[in-house]
């Protein structure tokens, strides 16, 4: 892929890597650039809904209601488990209405995308609370007085942080790279725009992939940083 971007007429050269910053091209490459700002807007909303909603319910179940799990587990795999078209079928009319209400379309397919990543997260979240006695902590923060809301937010975010930070990156992944329902609801992200520029610029559509492979790698070096624990070293 990159010997590829760096192909011209007379040879190799960066001419196709210059051009993007070219003043004269900005029409021509505005739609990638709104569609990367598309998609991760649509990733913060999907983890929005994951920290807010999967994360507390998943908790929830763990600590309330035990012989629920395997019903949550089933419910968060259904996602997966149905065809991008078919779930688009179904979205469809649902999109269309909610647009009308909202009046915000990237919203929506934002809370669709949160739905998507359910599976994904919801094993990245599900590994880290095993990983944990929460139980234990919770009752201990409870007993010395603790509310319901002051024990999720200083007891089990820092506890669960790299649970929270690998559900955050699937997600991202998962919105960056998706193509297909974007692209049936006749929405601009960036997989939709690389496909449409890629027809009159290939070389762009491929520096475009590039660029995100490499701001996904930097990412998942980030958060795996960001994530491990730092050791603590005492004096003797």
């Amino acid at each position: 892929m990159v010997e590829f971007s760096l192909r011209t007429t007379t040879g190799h050269g960066l001419e196709h890597w210059t051009g993007l910053f070219d003043p004269a091209n900005e029409f021509r490459y505005r739609p990638l650039f709104g569609g990367l700002v598309e998609s991760l807007t649509l990733a913060l909303i999907a983890i929005a809904i994951v920290i807010l909603m999967l994360l507390p319910t998943t908790l929830l179940v763990r600590l309330r209601f035990p012989k629920l799990v395997r019903v949550l587990e089933f419910i968060t795999v259904i996602p997966i488990a149905i065809p991008a078209i078919a779930l688009v079928v179904g979205l469809a009319p649902v999109f269309g209405a909610s647009i009308r209400i909202i009046n915000s379309g990237t919203v929506v397919l934002g809370l669709i995308y949160g739905i998507l990543v359910l599976p994904f997260a919801a094993r990245a979240l599900d590994a880290s609370i095993r990983a944990v006695d929460v139980p234990t902590l919770v009752e201990a923060a409870r007993s010395l007085g603790a509310s319901w809301p002051r024990v999720f937010v200083r007891i089990l975010l820092p506890v669960l942080r790299r649970g929270i930070v690998a559900a955050s990156f699937i997600s991202i992944a998962v919105v960056l790279g998706e193509y297909t329902i974007a692209s049936l609801l006749n929405r601009q992200n960036l997989q939709v725009a690389i496909v449409s520029i890629s027809r009159s610029d290939p070389y762009v559509a491929v520096i475009f992939s590039l660029l995100a492979l490499a701001f996904v790698t930097v990412l998942l070096a980030v958060i795996g940083r960001i994530a491990t624990p730092k050791r603590k070293v005492f004096d003797v």
